[in-house]
């Protein structure tokens, strides 16, 4: 995505002086330890709590480098910076709520989904609920999300505004800078049970995405590894403990017919 592009100097000084070499299965396993990229920053899937990474996909990613052998190692920067530093060898696994897209697919390599979910309407006006209520409206997504190219389609959406982080755009909406914001479903949820009292509104879902950690493109034998102790993970019965401490459900994707 161009996005990630213009971002690319954020990567680095984020990252740290000292590059790291784009690492095979191998060379990952002989060393031990998995370097893993987040956000930080969008609850409940990836945050701070005392100055400590937490959320749902940090535990599922903690859990999958244990079930590889792996000692999983954190680096949090900003959403748009997580693509490219795979592409410049800066870690081996990002995972910070990607949607699987074709764009994306040329940029990295997809692992299996860790979950499902998608963008769901949030507004302080009740009225607004639906992909026809956003007729004419303007609307807040979290730059280099899915959310912006897929609110431009919407039949009669008045403009678009990218924000930095999902607190940004959720901060313009409760100053009524926009007039509603599309996030992620169960982010959504969170806002609400967070802060209930706030006058935020949970509207309609408006797009189905399927989201999967990445590795650089071509690192076919690492996201395949990944994959399979995602999967140990499902059926040993700690994904749906995890998910259910977050969620009070079991978000893994249906299976594929």
């Amino acid at each position: 995505m161009n996005i990630l592009q213009t971002f690319a100097l954020v990567a680095l000084l984020c990252a740290g002086a000292t590059p790291l070499a784009a690492r095979p299965l191998d060379a990952v396993r002989k060393d031990g330890t998995l370097l893993l990229a987040t956000e930080g920053q969008y609850a409940p899937f990836n945050y701070f709590k005392d100055q400590q990474l937490a959320g749902f996909e940090v535990e599922v990613a903690e859990l999958v480098a244990r079930k590889m052998g792996l000692r999983p190692q954190w680096k949090a920067l900003g959403f748009d910076a997580l693509l490219t530093g795979l592409q410049q060898d800066r870690w081996d696994v990002a995972i910070a709520s990607h949607a699987i897209t074709d764009e994306r697919a040329k940029a990295v390599t997809f692992t299996a989904p860790h979950y499902c979910s998608g963008g769901t309407v949030v507004s302080m006006n009740p009225a607004l609920r639906s992909a026809r209520d956003l007729a004419g409206k303007l609307i807040a997504v979290q730059t280099g999300t899915t959310y912006a190219a897929e609110v431009r389609r919407l039949p009669g959406v008045k403009s678009v505004k990218n924000f930095p982080s999902d607190s940004d755009a959720r901060s313009a909406l409760a100053s009524r800078r926009v007039d509603a914001m599309v996030t992620d479903r169960f982010v959504a949820k969170e806002l609400l049970r967070k802060s209930p009292n706030a006058g935020f509104h949970i509207g309609d879902r408006v797009t189905t995405e399927r989201i999967a950690a990445a590795v650089k493109l071509g690192n076919t034998a690492l996201a395949d590894a990944w994959s399979q102790a995602l999967q140990a993970v499902m059926d040993d019965g700690s994904y749906a403990q995890v998910s259910q401490k977050y969620f009070q459900e079991d978000i893994r994707c249906p299976a594929q017919p």
